[in-house]
């Protein structure tokens, strides 16, 4: 089962984590708090993260600068980030949060139904990716067991094969299904950017599973990339 996803919220007052915790309850995702820039750093060091959520107004290290050191590192860069901040002074400053990495900036006061719709699409395209890295790990353990010779010569195979085909099936429908849904409600383009990426991924998983079944053709199937 795939586990819940991790939402990191970074601000340097109490007060507004603990608000970003009551709106963001409602997700049942583990929310992880960090209250400078340099924490923020430490804590995606080790954690994997669906979104961030970074307030632009910091002392120190600033969310412009807490950004650009997360899209700089490899392990983080691809993390969605949506800046929170509680002045605007602007095209100029909203052009700078885009310019930063962010997929969303939003000015304080939020409206909370709003704030956590956007971070529930990110945490779902997030939940998404997990099951198809999970289903590629299943194909590749397949094709380590024996590859293509051993499909269709022995029970176990096939039945593995028969399940990660019904478990891919359940990751597209619900994948196409979150796709009309970001097309119907307008969705940030970065969204729907990434829910293409996901199934395109999808598709390629689709292809080498098909290219396993017996009497397709010969030779194991490259798998798709998971970057």
């Amino acid at each position: 089962m795939v586990q819940k996803a991790k939402i990191l919220l970074v601000d340097d007052r109490p007060e507004n984590l603990l608000a970003l915790e009551a709106i963001l309850s409602a997700l049942d995702q583990t929310l992880v708090r960090a209250s400078s820039g340099e924490e923020a750093l430490k804590a995606l060091l080790t954690d994997d993260f669906a979104v961030i959520l970074l307030d632009v107004q910091m002392p120190g290290m600033d969310g412009f600068e807490t950004a650009a050191h997360i899209k700089r590192r490899e392990r983080t860069r691809d993390i969605p980030i949506i800046f929170l901040t509680a002045i605007n002074h602007g095209p100029h400053h909203t052009f700078r949060g885009y310019a930063a990495g962010a997929v969303d900036y939003i000015s304080k006061p939020f409206d909370p139904w709003v704030l956590r719709a956007k971070v529930s699409v990110f945490v779902e395209l997030y939940m998404k990716n997990c099951q198809l890295r999970e289903q590629a790990a299943l194909l590749r353990l397949q094709l380590e067991g024996g590859g293509k010779a051993a499909v269709g010569t022995a029970k176990e195979p096939v039945g593995l094969l028969a399940e990660l085909s019904a478990r891919l099936a359940a990751v597209e429908e619900q994948a196409e299904a979150l796709s009309k849904q970001l097309d119907d409600e307008s969705a940030d383009a970065a969204a729907v950017a990434t829910a293409a990426h996901l199934e395109r991924k999808l598709t390629g998983l689709r292809r080498a599973l098909d290219a396993l079944e017996p009497g397709t053709g010969s030779g194991a199937p490259a798998l798709p990339s998971q970057n």
